[in-house]
């Protein structure tokens, strides 16, 4: 049984290659430091939907009754901001051009 070839020998060949340099589709980035309603923030994660951000909240101090100074620290709070949000970052360098 003959085996039949479907290539037009009078056909060029293509061969191409496309390069698009990789960009990230997001404006944030995880580990990314922000600044939000004028405070420092830090991007944990970061995904199609939602960009995770953490918030150090500050020392509360205060006196009890008996005139003891107390202060703690509270836990930062974490609350979602979209991914391609228009904020400050602050720790990103500009992206240098190849020569």
């Amino acid at each position: 049984m003959k085996r039949r070839s479907f290539n037009d020998p009078a056909q060029t060949k293509f061969v191409g290659l496309i390069w698009r340099p990789f960009q990230y589709p997001f404006r944030l980035r995880a580990g990314d430091v922000i600044r939000y309603d004028n405070r420092l923030c830090r991007v944990i994660r970061v995904n199609e939907c939602a960009a995770v951000v953490i918030m150090n909240q500050p020392v509360r101090r205060f006196k009890t009754r008996f005139d003891k100074p107390v202060s703690f620290q509270p836990p930062p709070a974490m609350f979602r901001i979209c991914s391609n949000s228009d904020v400050e970052i602050l720790n990103r360098k500009p992206h240098r051009t190849r020569l």
